[in-house]
């Protein structure tokens, strides 16, 4: 549970704990990078490429210029994937095929202003060539006779637009020659106009017989540059190279699904992972934390110390109170039934100890018991206990808890929780509870904490946010005057859960 100023200050997006979080699934997202490792490769092997044949075709142009950008060889490409290239390949071939189910079989891509490059497909290497051949000769073939049909129509226009200047030259030759010498001024100067008009004509007709000569001349050198330059030959396929592609791919595409998915769970989930936030959701303090695994064999030694000075501090704790202590789980009923055991085998130095055994599932008292191990009971709320002996109880505050019988487990506890475990809005509802029982909370056991978290997991708002054990007064003990012990009032708890509160 957080105060109001905290909530206001609260990021809409926590960087640290969104990172903490995906570390923490690193199996989710590691395994998905494994299996496409593991599929890329099988992938390779189980569907190799059909056989491919490659051809370079060099493509000439009349409109060629140093600083085309690529349009023209991109409108050949076009050109390629068009029905009319695939029909006559086909028919070259003899084939039967549909031009539209040819088209997927093959495709053209620009490798330069002038060089094209085309790629076949068949059901064998030697199909696969055959292919690439016809196609490649049919887009030369077509290429060449667009030439010429271009060529042919420039011509006959500029012969047409010649024969019309003859035409008129021979009118203005008529005009010229019935007309006779005269000493009239003006007559002598329309004849100087007839022949101005004759010399023109004369001029363009010359022009457009050598633009003629030369669109008929230009033609047979763009055709002779259109050419296969690179025979059709067959692709080599290397399985090894592949395999070995396809697991590159697989291991980055299974690595980036995985964080995703990793980072979207952590958002939806909203499952607490730093102690800072876990305290500040629970309203108490971060005590102790504890590995969930033993790890490495080197490890081992000192998770077992830990644990021995954890049970030493719950011990005290236990001790400094005439009222029972409990330890409720959330996540980790197997570390807190072996914790709760450990702290009895301490108390047990200062007299008989009792656990009341409120864990779900297996119960702790079928486990097999040695000699100085504490006596286990059930945590039937209907059970009778002995006065004089010194009680721990072990619960759970995991969905479906009976919250009423949380009081029979005892006054105080100590909640053992493993960080990742239940969201922010079932942490409240725990502290909420907790406090409707006036149960003060000690303080939290983290189990599986990050270890590169940095936060704090101490609260310092104030006592009512923090028990740990300060809100009761013990009276003194011995003689028949002896009282049951008060505890002061407990303030509001101010529980942020769906817009409510629980006081």
């Amino acid at each position: 549970m957080t105060t109001d100023r905290t909530a206001a200050n609260a990021p809409l997006l926590d960087l640290h704990a969104l990172v903490v979080a995906v570390r923490r699934r690193r199996r989710l997202w590691g395994c998905l990078a494994l299996l496409g490792l593991l599929v890329g490769p099988a992938v390779a092997v189980l569907l190799p490429p059909a056989p491919t044949a490659v051809t370079t075709v060099l493509v000439a142009h009349k409109e060629d210029q140093p600083n085309d950008t690529g349009t023209l060889i991109r409108t050949d490409v076009e050109l390629l994937g068009t029905t009319r290239i695939a029909g006559k390949a086909l028919k070259a071939l003899g084939s039967a095929d549909r031009p539209e189910d040819f088209l997927r079989d093959y495709r053209g891509t620009g490798v330069t202003n002038n060089l094209l490059r085309i790629e076949v497909t068949g059901d064998s290497d030697a199909q696969a060539v055959a292919r690439a051949k016809a196609v490649a000769d049919a887009f030369v073939a077509d290429h060449v006779q667009r030439m010429w049909d271009t060529a042919k129509a420039e011509s006959k226009a500029l012969l047409d637009q010649r024969d019309r200047m003859r035409e008129e030259l021979a009118k203005v030759n008529t005009e010229i020659g019935g007309r006779s010498p005269e000493s009239d001024p003006a007559a002598a100067a329309g004849i100087e106009t007839l022949f101005s008009r004759r010399a023109e004509l004369t001029s363009r007709i010359a022009d457009f017989d050598q633009r003629s000569e030369e669109a008929r001349v230009g033609t047979p050198q763009l055709i002779a540059g259109t050419q296969i330059v690179d025979a059709p030959r067959a692709l080599r396929h290397s399985l090894a190279k592949a395999a070995a592609t396809d697991a590159a791919i697989g291991l980055v595409l299974g690595l980036v699904l995985g964080l995703a998915l990793a980072a979207v769970g952590a958002v939806v989930a909203d499952r607490p992972v730093l102690r800072r936030d876990i305290a500040a959701n629970l309203g108490a303090s971060v005590i102790a934390e504890l590995p969930h695994r033993p790890g490495r064999w080197w490890h081992r030694r000192r998770t077992r110390a830990a644990r021995d000075r954890l049970a030493l501090t719950l011990a005290r704790t236990a001790r400094g109170s005439a009222e029972p202590l409990s330890l409720l789980e959330l996540g980790c009923a197997r570390d807190t039934g072996a914790l709760a055991l450990d702290v009895a085998r301490v108390l047990g130095a200062d007299g008989p100890v009792t656990v009341v055994d409120g864990l779900p599932g297996p119960q702790l008292a079928a486990r097999a018991t040695g000699p100085g191990d504490p006596e286990v009971v059930s945590g039937e709320p209907g059970a009778v206990r002995s006065p004089r002996e010194r009680r721990l109880g072990v619960g759970s505050v995991a969905p479906g808890t009976a919250w009423t019988d949380l009081q029979y487990l005892g006054a105080r506890t100590v909640l053992v929780v493993r960080a990742g475990h239940a969201g922010a809005a079932w942490l409240h509802t725990v502290a909420r509870q907790l406090a409707d029982q006036r149960i003060p909370v000690v303080g939290v056991v983290l189990i599986d904490p990050d270890p590169r978290d940095r936060t704090d997991g101490t609260l310092w708002d104030g006592l009512n946010m923090a028990l740990r054990g300060h809100g009761e007064r013990t009276a003194p003990a011995g003689g028949p005057g002896r009282r049951r012990p008060e505890r002061e009032p407990i303030g509001a708890a101010r529980v942020r859960d769906n817009e409510q509160e629980a006081r």
